[in-house]
């Protein structure tokens, strides 16, 4: 399955319901069902479960492909085709009974937001996560808790806190209409709640430890790798749409007391090619860093850390990078980009929200550096 080609297909439409994504604080569900449907969040299921089992390269082109149409659209997306490599995983009853039906959709929080207390072959959690993004739409929602040990956190070998992602089934959740930001106002990150949910232990993953129990090269993708692809996926499509947008308008648009277009001037000129040229290099590097990663894992052994520092820095760099090349684009029109019916202005200010996501905040630039620097790494989150 061309799984770029089905998300060219949705993407006019994604484009034209942008205002409505954007006012409705989330992905409508309908156009949600559509990518259900579409198969676009099955790309990372292991196939014996029904799914696509994607390349990583394809995966992140689908996900930049939809980003361009709309960047809401776009990031709930890649929330919920990376959350579904939850899959391989899970023992193969719970991966069946939760992947098993076609169109279902996950989502979820890695972050240890929760406690999570032993109760014979279960879990009882209680938490409350942020950023829930396109949980609304979601029939399983999973969220990271901590293992307790009364009322301290159970330790590993290297006396590190042990958490695991529990998965809840959505009648367990409850969601909480905090969604009001600067941008990615359509992806509906609200906060969510649980409280002494009861999760089966086989309907948990620790995905720093816990072995794959699927064969296929996707799953041996590092995790934490693949939050970080997709998230730079988005902020490339959204940066391609921005500089478009620009490009359109500068040609046909004058700036006040003069009458040549702003593509007629030489400072629009220079600073337009520059962040093509921008945008162009974080892109290549992007996918550099994605295919050495893939060719890696298809080539049977562990991914070596260095490649998976280089896959997280490329990451960085590209949401990073796309962020300036917004603001770029919307400098060059001017005043004319303020206005609420600008794309240009929605798009600068999703691309500034997406560089606050811990995968590509600044300190992911030191961790990156201590791998390339040869300095000693807790690689876990690489």
């Amino acid at each position: 399955m061309d799984v770029v080609a089905v998300a060219q297909s949705l993407a006019a439409e994604v484009r034209q319901r942008a205002p409505e994504i954007e006012s409705g604080r989330r992905l409508p569900a309908d156009l949600s069902q559509k990518l259900a449907e579409a198969g676009l969040f099955r790309m990372l299921v292991p196939a014996e479960y029904g799914g696509l089992e994607t390349s990583p390269v394809d995966v992140a082109r689908a996900i930049e492909t939809l980003a361009q149409a709309d960047a809401s659209a776009g990031w709930c997306l890649m929330i919920s085709a990376t959350t579904a490599s939850l899959a391989a995983r899970l023992p193969a009853d719970q991966a069946r009974h939760i992947y098993g039906e076609a169109n279902v959709i996950t989502g979820g929080v890695f972050a240890p937001m929760g406690r999570a207390v032993e109760d014979g072959d279960d879990y009882v959690v209680t938490g409350r996560w942020k950023w829930g993004s396109h949980t609304q739409n979601c029939r399983w929602i999973a969220g990271g808790a901590m293992l307790m040990d009364g009322d301290k956190p159970r330790l590993d070998a290297e006396g590190q806190p042990m958490h695991r992602m529990m998965v809840f089934s959505a009648d367990q959740v409850e969601l909480h209409d905090t969604w009001y930001t600067a941008g990615l106002a359509g992806s509906g990150s609200l906060d969510f709640s649980v409280r002494e949910a009861r999760v089966p232990k086989t309907r948990s993953v620790a995905l720093q430890s816990d072995p794959l129990l699927v064969k296929g090269a996707a799953f041996k993708f590092p995790a934490f790798g693949l939050l970080a692809m997709g998230i730079a996926a988005v902020a490339l499509g959204n940066a391609r749409a921005a500089l478009l947008a620009a490009g359109q308008q500068a040609t046909a648009k004058s700036s006040e007391g003069s009458q040549r277009t702003l593509a007629e001037r030489n400072m629009t000129q220079a600073e337009f090619a520059q962040a093509v040229a921008a945008l162009s290099a974080a892109r290549a590097l992007f996918y550099e860093a994605v295919g050495l990663c893939w060719h890696a894992a298809q080539s049977g052994g562990p991914i070596p850390q260095d490649l998976r520092a280089r896959l997280r820095l490329a990451c960085t760099h590209a949401a990073r990078t796309c962020a300036d090349v917004c603001r770029t684009a919307y400098d060059l029109l001017g005043g004319q980009a303020v206005f609420l019916d600008s794309e240009l202005q929605r798009r600068f200010r999703d691309a500034n929200v997406m560089t606050h996501h811990v995968m590509v905040a600044p300190a992911s630039w030191e961790l990156a550096g201590r791998v390339l620097l040869g300095q000693p790494t807790r690689d876990s989150m690489l």
